[in-house]
């Protein structure tokens, strides 16, 4: 089965079944710039939660210079997401700290939080503003090397092959 099938039969948008093309896995990943695209995939294809939850903390990581300088809640989150990618917390404890980071004033702390917590890409709202726009293709594309960091894609080549 051709990978744009795969994701046809995974419901992923239309807009990356589209770009994916005649793209084999290994290819789409190496060369995407999305990484919610590329967070959505890996947690689809069921790679270690955890493991895609320490890269959705890396991504989110980036948007805390975002934070009020007297905000903590969205970093804690993220250390308390962390703590249960390694075992030291539970995941009630990892909802807790997103609850409290969503309660923050500033919109930034609270899109970090529910970021590391629900383990989701960097999904901000399709602005017209060109600069906004601009801005947030370079956020996905900086979120897709980081991905990569983390996830190979021979990681995803092996939970497609144990299907």
């Amino acid at each position: 089965m051709k990978f744009k099938e795969q994701l046809e039969d995974l419901n992923a948008c239309e807009e990356a079944v589209e770009w994916v093309g005649d793209r084999d896995l290994k290819t789409a990943w190496e060369e995407c710039v999305r990484g919610d695209w590329m967070l959505w995939l890996a947690a689809r294809l069921k790679v270690d939660s955890k493991l895609v939850a320490l890269a959705a903390c890396d991504c989110a990581e980036t948007s805390l210079n975002f934070v009020l300088a007297d905000e903590g809640r969205p970093a804690a989150a993220l250390r308390i997401a962390r703590a249960w990618c390694a075992g030291e917390v539970t995941l009630d404890e990892v909802k807790v700290a997103a609850s409290d980071a969503n309660a923050a004033a500033s919109y930034a702390a609270s899109y970090a939080a529910d970021a590391a917590a629900c383990a989701a890409a960097a999904c901000a709202a399709y602005a017209a503003d060109a600069a906004y726009a601009a801005a947030r293709r370079l956020s996905l594309a900086r979120s897709a090397d980081i991905v990569r960091k983390r996830i190979s894609a021979e990681i995803l080549l092996e939970e497609v092959k144990d299907e």
